[in-house]
């Protein structure tokens, strides 16, 4: 039956082919659609594309991926498999809701597909590419990413792109690409909120520009360190990201508390989620009543006709009871208290912007408004906003970005005699960095022949971490202050010689972020003024 629906594929008209168009091309990876813009190089409008038979409207293609059985490597993409009707089948050929696992150290049962969410992933942009390819020819492709999971997504990315033909691959970090998308006056300060379908993103921004100056540039992100072709010959301008923070938590989460809030005896499979997804999307209306009960009939496990009832009332009362809105205000603080830190104060807060799906949710923007003290919202096209805002980019620019997260070096205190965490970076500095930072070291034991450098990121006390009890998202609190993530697995061991004692200082290290964000270390050894070579720890964020 498959192969059948496949065969029926093939008979679907194709657009005219069209490559004398040069221009960039913006993808936004999302958790439940992702958007395709593409923008000509004479400065015309940007363009939502329609690629039938994959994109459901033009610019918008449902981020789902199906693996034939009928052929080794052939996948089903987006709207294909809904106009197939292959949601409801029971085999695990589907991959959905794949961008949240991206880049996970753990991926939960819930995602039970054959396919791993970075082939998924993969198998989407590949083929947007190579259906983009056939009717334009792209000079830029521009690639979002969230900011929870930055580092590791960027790695995946730079891997899944390195075998496409194109001379410029940039990256935006999504919530600062959803201010360019809302049309942001230069010279504005504003929050981003980007509720995705799964991970939620806060930023505060300020765009350069106004009272004569250039305008304001989206967050830019050089692949491999490779500067944008065409460098502009004015002097560098200036972005700059003032704080952020992320969860990893969605509207696809929200989808599975409805389910399990209504039938809790049943298994939520992929027709009851979508189900759900509809009833949360009809209930986030502002135009409705809030005690107005709105149903959805679905198949049960057993092929039983049961229903979805659920009022707007009711639908906040669950996401208050889950810690929505806690999550929410502790991302705020930790927002606010990061910008802080670049002499930041919320009444510097121009617009408040909402982008994603689940900004859709009336108390999503109720509760936000109280804590920003009735700032000015802006609310513009939740979905394709962060594309559109991807494309607003300028060669020729300097990016200062800020630390998600601080970053601690593991060393010995000779006072105490004991190992520690030292921080070398907090959360909030800016990068690339402008000066470097000198730590001196000594040996912890006498004859000591090498010292090893460990280097990990402070886990924030109180801030809302993700896990799943028998398959339901919970939200859980992070208690330790000393808490410390390792960055990575690899040790750079710095070799002593003559071998180190416990009462001299052995080496002088200098540390450095780059204009990649990755962490540079160098340094001389104090007692014979040897220096030490420069090399990388990796990236950072």
């Amino acid at each position: 039956m498959e192969q059948n629906k496949i065969d029926q594929l093939e008979n679907i008209h194709r657009p005219e082919i069209n490559t004398n168009n040069f221009g960039t091309l913006a993808i936004d990876l999302g958790s439940s659609t992702t958007v395709v813009v593409f923008q000509k190089e004479n400065g015309q409008p940007p363009e939502l594309l329609d690629l039938p038979p994959i994109s459901r409207v033009p610019g918008e293609i449902p981020s789902l991926i199906w693996k034939s059985s009928a052929k080794e490597e052939s996948y089903l993409i987006g709207q294909e498999i809904i106009d197939l009707n292959l949601f409801n089948e029971k085999e695990n050929n589907l991959s959905q809701d794949f961008k949240r696992w991206i880049g996970s150290s753990k991926i939960e049962p819930i995602y039970d597909s054959k396919i791993s969410p970075e082939k998924a992933g993969e198998v989407l942009i590949h083929n947007i590419w190579d259906k983009v390819s056939e009717k334009v020819s792209i000079k830029r492709l521009v690639l979002t990413a969230p900011v929870d999971t930055y580092r590791e997504y960027r790695t995946w990315l730079i891997n899944v792109c390195h075998s496409l033909e194109v001379k410029e691959i940039a990256l935006v970090d999504e919530p600062t690409a959803a201010a360019m998308g809302a049309g942001i006056e230069p010279g504005s300060t504003l929050l981003v909120l980007d509720f995705g379908g799964s991970t939620i993103d806060m930023s505060i921004v300020a765009l350069e520009g106004g009272e004569g100056q250039a305008s304001p540039i989206a967050q830019l992100v050089r692949f491999d360190g490779n500067n944008l072709e065409g460098k502009s010959t004015q002097v560098l301008r200036t972005a700059k990201v003032l704080g952020k923070s992320g969860l990893r938590l969605g509207g696809k989460d929200i989808d599975r508390w409805i389910s399990h809030h209504l039938l809790p005896e049943e298994k939520p499979t992929n027709s009851i989620l979508r189900k759900a997804e509809e009833l949360k999307c009809e209930l986030s209306n502002i135009n409705i009543k809030e005690t107005l009960v709105i149903s959805k009939q679905i198949k049960s496990n057993e092929n039983e006709e049961k229903f979805l009832k659920l009022s707007k009332k009711g639908l906040e009362e669950l996401l208050i009871e889950k810690g929505l809105l806690k999550s929410i205000e502790k991302l705020f603080k930790q927002t606010i208290n990061s910008a802080k830190r670049n002499s930041f104060e919320l009444k510097d807060l121009d617009s408040v912007v909402l982008v994603g799906g689940g900004s859709r949710i009336p108390l999503i923007k109720k509760f936000l408004s109280n804590l920003c003290n009735s700032i000015p919202f802006l609310t513009p096209p939740p979905i394709e906003a962060i594309a559109l805002g991807a494309l607003n980019l300028t060669p020729g620019v300097q990016v200062k970005d800020v630390l998600n997260k601080g970053v601690s070096l593991r060393c010995w205190n000779k006072k105490n005699e004991k190992h520690i965490w030292h921080p070398l970076f907090l959360a909030g500095q800016t990068w690339p960095t402008n000066k470097p930072l000198e730590i001196i070291l000594s040996a912890s034991i006498n004859d000591q022949l090498s010292i090893d450098l460990i280097i990990g990121e402070p886990q924030e006390e109180g801030s809302n971490e993700i896990i799943y009890i028998n398959g339901l998202p919970t939200l859980t609190t992070i208690e330790s202050k000393d808490q410390i993530k390792k960055i990575t697995s690899t040790i750079i061991s710095i070799p002593l010689d003559p071998p180190g004692r416990i009462d001299q200082d052995c080496i002088k290290l200098i540390f450095n972020i780059n204009d990649n964000c990755q962490l540079e270390v160098e340094g001389l050894d104090l007692r014979n003024n040897n220096e030490i070579t420069s090399q990388n720890l990796g990236k950072i964020r």
